[in-house]
């Protein structure tokens, strides 16, 4: 049987701390697994479940967006989306009678992880304005309320529609129509918060906001970089591709602050080599490098490549790519001790890895928010495609641009019209297509939606998935602008803090997850993802669903379209709630690259979309070629006395998401308030491994933001960075402290100081608060 959920916050002691391990993966993340499957599901749902997961008949994993190779293994899934699936598929309920028993104000005291443990979410539930509880409510009247809201709004932009990665592609779609059917492209989602620097870039650069390799790219590679990214923990299923490349004779670069166990040793729990021997070393060169220091090192090693006779191929440079003599001017400027001090390299190892790269024909740079989340993170991409560049690595088999994207379908999200800047050519075809007039104005991102909300200019905050109050930046001032709502909705599987950090009114609206089996008028229906390589395939869920009160995103937003639109929408809402099969039908006249869709996704494994730049160096750009950039090169100062930090994830944790307080692979047991600091730096602010220290994030605005109470480890970061937990720390991030052009969160270089903590915020600390 199933276990129970906690019924308080587990109370911590101090937290336990272990030398950070060298390897990832093996028997421990089996064991892992299974017991946290059987916890939270039993063993014969756990049985019934995990084999379908990733499989060309069964579901999409709800965790991260790593392609699936055409041939699957029976167990095609890694630990931590085996916990996504046991949290989804879980045999606990949140239902009316949890809420009656726990008033929003004690829900507000709860840790984020213990609200998650407590189960999925059953019934509609309604907070009144001024009650204290949440009470069941009836679908209809609950979309009532909705619909009420926005009709009563001076204008559609004091609405938000905000959008979480795991929504399907039609969920999205039509989550997207309806938004701007009612009139605004306030479509604010989580990419704003992780890729949007990626998408910027690579759309300028290349023309198309999107990685150009696919998966079998990696296996021909002579070169891999992995810059900024920790697979082991947030892309776990990457380890088999990289493994399987190293195998083949492609070498590996991991740039990062931190060492990370799965990128030093892989034992695959796939095979036996993987489980009875050592595993898979697959690292050749580790350049640890200071937070911000990657543009730099790229500036560095292309200035490189040109002064190497014959290095840059220049055949490719002439007939595909456009500002190549402004990019070189720049690149030559480069010098050896500003980048240097930037990395915090040695001299060595930077000429190390130019003698890998030029002995490289095929070169793939894999990132993820290592390289998103700083102030320069677009100049930094864009150092990155002039790499690429220089040498033709695009556009060529086994080479390109590899972001690697973290929640499941966030980019087919994207694709679907989740964005608040959408191109005239979509917003063409979707007046065409339904007949109406779609707005033209941009919309609000994240960042923006928040400031909107905080000055009253936002009025309703609708959330399709996701847990907003905790993913976004400066928590105190987000909880606050949140607060100022008349109405927040949000449609969610299970509890979050999200839903009791609410508006004047709030909705909660239960709908089905991945796993569960979706059952319309017309028929058990099937929805579709992307994946990070731009490869779209069908899930189908089997479990019956938590509650007969589930609906389908799909169902809630035509449901609410219908409500709010009424009968002047030109939209057959009622169709595509009947039959997804229709929508699709929509989606392939609207969205280049899905025509013929139905007939396409039904074979097993679905189809590739194309990619102009990967399958035929074609480039879209506004130059018709790939666009070379000579931005100057920037990196974080640090004032003496001060560190720079980055927020990341722990192993047991997705996300928001957390599973356990436990962080395997760094060496931490049952504690997430804790700080990684290097022993030297520690030694520097007089904190001994394990004294108690305050983080207070400094920034132009002289507002202290303080975190209290993290227990110090030392351990083996680079000199002047540091590295603690989100949410915990995300109310350190300041609002306004983004990247340049895409407006993402610079949650990876927040300068901080360390300030001895009082006793009661280590007690705190202690109790898990």
């Amino acid at each position: 049987m199933a276990g129970n959920p906690p019924t308080d916050d587990p109370i911590q002691d101090a937290p336990s701390v272990t030398a950070p391990q060298h390897a990832a993966a093996g028997l421990p993340a089996i064991a892992h697994s299974l017991r946290m499957a059987h916890e939270q599901m039993g063993v014969r749902r756990t049985a019934l479940t995990l084999l379908k997961v990733n499989q060309k008949n069964g579901f999409d994993c709800p965790g991260c967006a790593w392609p699936e190779p055409d041939k699957r293994h029976a167990a095609e899934f890694c630990e931590n989306g085996a916990k996504a699936v046991a949290e989804e598929a879980t045999l606990r309920r949140v239902t009316p009678d949890f809420f009656a028993a726990h008033p929003v104000a004690d829900l507000a005291g709860r840790s984020g992880y213990w609200l998650g443990q407590q189960g999925r979410l059953t019934h509609p539930m309604y907070l009144a304005e001024g009650a204290t509880t949440y009470e069941p409510v009836t679908w209809e009247r609950a979309f009532d309320i909705v619909a009420e809201e926005l009709q009563a709004l001076a204008t559609p932009d004091e609405a938000v529609f905000y959008t979480s990665g795991r929504t399907s592609n039609e969920a999205a779609f039509l989550y997207q129509l309806f938004a701007r059917e009612f009139g605004t492209n306030n479509l604010p989602d989580c990419s704003n918060m992780c890729h949007e620097s990626s998408g910027s870039a690579l759309t300028e650069t290349i023309g198309i906001g999107k990685g150009s390799v696919l998966l079998d790219d990696l296996y021909k590679a002579d070169l891999i970089i992995v810059a900024g990214q920790n697979p082991g923990t947030n892309h776990p299923r990457m380890l088999s591709a990289l493994e399987k490349a190293k195998r083949g004779g492609t070498r590996i670069i991991t740039v990062n602050p931190l060492p990370e166990a799965g990128l030093e040793r892989f034992k695959n729990p796939q095979n036996a080599r993987g489980l009875a021997a050592g595993g898979t070393a697959l690292t050749d060169l580790f350049l640890q490098i200071r937070l911000g220091g990657d543009q730099a090192l790229f500036r560095l090693l292309n200035r490189l490549i040109l002064e190497t006779e014959g290095a840059v191929d220049t055949a490719f440079v002439d007939e595909h790519t456009h500002g190549f003599e402004d990019f070189a001017h720049a690149a030559r400027t480069a010098d050896w001790d500003e980048t240097l001090r930037a990395t915090g390299l040695r001299r060595e190892e930077i000429e190390t890895a130019l003698r890998m790269v030029l002995d490289s024909r095929r070169v793939i740079v894999c990132w993820a928010m290592g390289l998103t989340q700083h102030k320069h993170a677009v100049p930094t991409i864009k150092e990155v495609v002039n790499f690429l560049l220089l040498r033709g690595n695009i556009g060529r088999p086994g080479a390109g641009v590899c972001p690697v994207r973290g929640h499941s379908n966030v980019q087919g999200d994207r694709t679907m019209g989740i964005f608040e800047r959408p191109a005239p050519a979509f917003l063409d075809a979707l007046e065409k297509e339904f007949g109406f007039t779609p707005p033209r104005e941009h919309g609000l991102d994240v960042v923006r939606a928040i400031r909107a909300l905080r000055d009253g200019q936002a009025k309703v905050f609708f959330a399709m998935g996701g847990n907003f109050v905790s993913a976004t930046p400066d928590t105190d001032v987000t909880e606050a602008a949140v607060r100022r709502a008349r109405l927040t909705v949000h449609v969610s599987t299970k509890l979050n803090r999200s839903h009791v950090i609410t508006g004047a009114r709030a909705l909660i609206l239960p709908t089905l997850g991945r796993t569960e089996r979706d059952r319309q008028s017309g028929g058990d229906q099937f929805v579709t993802v992307e994946d990070s390589m731009g490869m779209v395939h069908a899930s189908r869920g089997r479990l019956e669903p938590a509650s007969p009160q589930l609906l389908s995103e799909p169902a809630i937003v035509c449901r609410l379209a219908r409500r709010t639109l009424g009968e002047a929408s030109p939209t057959p809402w009622e169709d595509f709630e009947r039959d997804y099969a229709t929508i699709r039908d929509r989606i392939a006249r609207v969205i280049p690259g899905f025509e013929d869709f139905n007939a396409r996704v039904a074979r097993p494994g679905g189809f590739t979309l194309p990619h102009a730049p990967r399958d035929a160096r074609r480039f879209p750009t506004a130059t018709g070629k790939a666009n070379f950039s000579a931005t100057p090169v920037e990196y974080p100062r640090v004032p003496e006395g001060r560190l720079l930090l980055q927020t990341l994830r722990s192993h047991d944790q997705y996300n928001t998401t957390i599973y356990g307080l436990d962080d395997r692979y760094r060496g931490i047991k049952n504690g997430r308030r804790v700080v990684l600091l290097h022993p030297d730096d520690a030694r520097e602010h007089g904190l001994a491994d394990g004294a108690y220290a305050d983080l207070v994030s400094e920034w132009t605005d002289g507002t202290e933001r303080r975190a209290p109470g993290f227990r110090v480890v030392h351990y083996p970061t680079t000199r002047g960075c540091a590295a603690a937990y989100y949410p915990e720390t995300n109310v350190l991030v300041p609002l306004d402290h983004t990247a340049d052009t895409s407006n993402t969160p610079a949650s990876k270089s927040v300068v901080i100081r360390l300030e001895p903590a009082t006793a009661s915020a280590a007690a705190a600390a202690d109790s898990g608060r």
